[in-house]
């Protein structure tokens, strides 16, 4: 698949889940989100305000800022205030006399006066007000990656731009004379107001500001718009890959069962995605070793085996030495982690439990399929719970289960290659990105059921 056809396939799974509550906006941001950035960011609202502010318009608009504000549209209104002994303004002559003779009719200095004043609170203020709000409190947040010019930044923000945004909205005299918009601002009829304005800055500030209203609200187009523009990069086409796995997973698991998938929200030390409970448990893992399952991938051998070979004693001896030398950590030998990991946890008429280990590479090079392929069967092999092997030798010598406990996916091939049917006797099983729709539920099933 290409990255156009992943990316399709991704929005609409975003649609489909997250937007509607379904699938925890935590895992989709700590997906999402560049590595440097720390787990403020897998706040899924303000990832998706994060990469908002990177949208080109974004920054033309705050480019062009400073020359526009001097020409910020105001309402003029007449203020009438009593005045004694004293003539400020313009007098009403009419409301002083009703006032005079309201009060005392023979106070001749009593007066009315009238000022005419500038009203910054507009509709097309309000809107603009909250568009800065948004895109510098966004900034502030991540003032630290962006001023450090990270990649995906793409030099979009430079610091002098950064800096130019916070003395308009801590300094300028017209923006500060601009109420904060409540909660519930701007109305849809501020926003028209803005939309129809002559000004182009106004005019400008309402479709951004429709723009990540309706990013936020799941629109289709403007989602995969922003995908393809921020939030996923050339060099995060990896993850995209990972994603269309695993919303393909969770689809499948859901057709299996026939019921509705519950969603967990990721926090620290849980990374557990998505579960689905009936006569038989089946919980989907993403990117983690599962330690709340008290699953390891630890690729060193008994120490207390008689038995090793050279090379698993190279292993022990160093991994013993490194902890003594070092006296504030352990080292373990760990093969990795694969990128997903479905537990089932056995009805109460059969013992124990039984995994599914999948590997995802985003390639179609044989030499990246090959390493993907013993990762695999380390995973397989150096599967504990509990500290205790998964699959032990047993009698038919396998460490890998039997067969139906492992699988590779990766990205379409053009060589000809062995159907699903033809790997019935191999140990772990390998499927193209297109093939998982229809092969996938073949696979799972013996898992499931």
């Amino acid at each position: 698949m290409n990255r156009q056809e992943l990316l399709d396939h991704v929005t609409d799974d975003i649609l489909a889940y997250v937007m509607h509550g379904a699938f925890p906006e935590e895992e989709l941001a700590r997906s999402l989100k560049p590595q440097q950035l720390d787990n403020r960011f897998e706040e899924y609202e303000l990832l998706l305000d994060l990469h908002f502010v990177l949208l080109p318009e974004v920054v033309s608009f705050v480019e062009q800022l400073p020359k526009r504000l001097r020409n910020i549209r105001t309402d003029t209104r007449s203020v009438s205030q009593v005045r004694r002994g004293t003539v400020d303004g313009k007098i009403n002559w009419g409301s002083t006399i009703k006032q005079r003779y309201s009060e005392n009719p023979g106070d001749t200095s009593l007066f009315v006066c009238e000022n005419r004043t500038s009203n910054y609170d507009t509709s097309e203020n309000l809107v603009l007000k909250r568009l800065l709000a948004v895109i510098y409190n966004t900034l502030h947040e991540a003032d630290e990656y962006l001023k450090n010019n990270y990649e995906w930044v793409e030099s979009t923000w430079n610091e002098q731009l950064i800096d130019d945004l916070t003395r308009i909205v801590d300094r300028n005299v017209h923006v500060r004379r601009i109420r904060d918009p409540k909660a519930y601002e701007p109305t849809d009829r501020m926003l028209t107001a803005a939309a129809e304005s002559r000004q182009a800055l106004y005019r400008d500030a309402a479709s951004i500001l429709q723009i990540r209203r309706r990013l936020h609200n799941g629109d289709p187009e403007e989602l995969r718009r922003l995908l393809d523009t921020t939030a996923i990069t050339p060099d995060d086409e990896d993850t995209l890959f990972e994603l269309f796995v695993l919303f393909r997973f969770v689809a499948t698991l859901e057709d299996l069962s026939e019921e509705r998938a519950t969603f967990s929200t990721i926090r620290s030390g849980r990374q557990e995605v998505a579960r689905i409970e009936g006569d038989t448990e089946v919980v989907l893992y993403h990117d983690s070793s599962a330690a709340d399952r008290d699953l390891s991938f630890l690729a060193y051998p008994d120490e207390e085996s008689d038995d090793l070979s050279r090379t698993e004693k190279v292993q022990t001896t160093a991994r013993s030495v490194a902890n003594q030398y070092f006296t504030d950590q352990k080292f373990t030998n760990h093969t990795g982690r694969p990128d997903l990991i479905v537990l089932e946890v056995n009805s109460a008429e059969s013992d124990g439990r039984e995994y599914f280990i999948t590997e995802v590479k985003n390639s179609s090079r044989t030499d990246t399929i090959r390493q993907g392929i013993k990762e695999t069967l380390e995973y397989l092999a150096f599967l504990r719970v509990d500290d205790e092997f998964v699959f032990d030798s047993g009698s038919d010598g396998s460490y890998f289960g039997d067969g139906a406990n492992g699988l590779l996916v990766v990205q379409d091939l053009q060589d000809e290659t062995v159907d699903l049917d033809g790997q019935s006797g191999s140990e772990i099983k390998i499927l193209q990105a297109s093939e998982l729709e229809d092969k996938l539920q073949q696979l799972l099933v013996q898992i499931v059921s």
